[in-house]
């Protein structure tokens, strides 16, 4: 009986907690969402799994946990923790990316900017809230919903919120289709949604060739902290259009894309031991995090709805709404929401500008706070 009352102490069912139970429970939750309504399930599938293996608890002195230095999870998480991971995504989200639609209606970029307008007024919220600069300016950027960048610039600023920042991003990403949809139809009336709009010109293969390079250029000149993210975005995008290297365009957009997804995803969920991340800080960022999510979103549609008082050709103001760089799920819901009003009209190209244009903001977005912040 001794023996099998030393074997039960080192089992998980003697630690567990209910906060153990709580994040294990949360983690079957993003995988029954993942399955059932096909949510992100690329995201949501590896946090999920995550969330389960790091909340199983273990015996003292096991060094098991990604918080324990010389663990094999540890050593995953790495990648997460120093800003590994976000630039390899955004090489493989470069080598998918077409710029096409952005580049023949520049206009549109403006909607992409005007939706991080939910970065910085979060940012001042979290400051309000009594989150130090530095955690501010992270907490803010989950606006942007973008994971990688979000996940970047915690590491940088606040690598004691990054579990909960993460975490936040990328549930957001994937409640993007029941998040957006009602705050669209709100801010826009039933004639503005059944705005049609020409379709975009054709690009040149030249003009292809040339922006990425001169994209970077004047990005990073804005906001040189923004440089490894956009970096690699653009060298991504040029390995696709330089029609040269598309034996490297094609692994950086599977292959590789792919094994730094699972490996992001799976570290983020273990990092969210109940210990750790159920704090009322992580309430907190939460709750800024959907606040950001709306207002970036309603920004870019109130934007379009002003750039039409002074356009002949106006723009349906559903596509402002695809300036958060949620890609390409933002313009998928554009598309859904204009359908709804009008089968006949097709605004996911149009969508895909603003939603282009907003990765490429959130990423400037971030090099601005993480320059202004250091």
């Amino acid at each position: 009986m001794e023996i099998l009352t030393d074997f039960f102490d080192t089992t998980g069912f003697a630690t567990l907690k209910i906060g153990n139970a709580i994040m294990i429970l949360i983690g079957m939750v993003f995988i029954f969402l993942a399955i059932t309504k096909d949510y992100e399930p690329l995201l949501l599938v590896p946090i999920g799994m995550g969330a389960i293996v790091g909340n199983i608890p273990v015996a003292a002195g096991m060094g098991l946990s990604v918080y324990d230095q010389g663990s094999v999870l540890s050593y995953l998480y790495f990648g997460v923790s120093a800003g590994v991971y976000p630039p390899l995504i955004f090489l493989g989200i470069g080598a998918m990316t077409d710029f096409s639609t952005m580049l023949s209606n520049p206009k549109l970029v403006l909607l992409g900017a005007a939706a991080q307008i939910g970065v910085f007024l979060t940012f001042l919220g979290a400051l309000w809230l009594g989150f130090d600069p530095k955690e501010a300016g992270a907490i803010g950027i989950i606006g942007g919903a973008d994971g990688p960048t979000a996940i970047f610039l915690a590491s940088k600023l606040a690598p004691n919120l990054l579990g909960a920042i993460a975490i936040a991003a990328y549930s957001y990403m994937a409640l993007v289709p029941v998040i957006q949809p009602p705050i669209m139809k709100l801010l826009t009336t039933r004639e503005e949604r059944l705005i049609r709009m020409k379709p975009p010109r054709k690009v040149s293969k030249r003009e292809k060739m040339i922006f990425p390079v001169a994209a970077f250029l004047i990005s990073t000149m804005i906001a040189p902290g923004a440089v490894v993210l956009l970096g690699m975005l653009f060298f991504g995008n040029l390995l696709k259009e330089s029609l040269v290297t598309e034996r490297l365009a094609q692994t950086a957009r599977t292959a590789m894309i792919d094994v730094v997804t699972i490996l992001l995803g799976f570290a983020v969920g273990a990092s969210t031991q109940a210990d750790t991340f159920l704090t009322p800080d992580s309430l907190g960022i939460f709750g800024l995090g959907a606040l950001s999510f709306a207002i970036a979103t309603a920004g870019g549609v109130m934007f379009a709805k002003m750039m039409n008082l002074f356009l002949t050709e106006k723009i349906n103001p559903l596509v402002g709404a695809a300036g958060v760089s949620a890609v390409p799920d933002s313009a998928r819901v554009v598309q859904m929401v204009g359908q709804q009003e009008d089968p006949h009209n097709f605004l996911l190209m149009h969508a895909m500008a603003p939603n282009v244009a907003g990765v490429v903001g959130s990423a400037i977005a971030a090099g601005v706070l993480w320059s202004v912040l250091t």
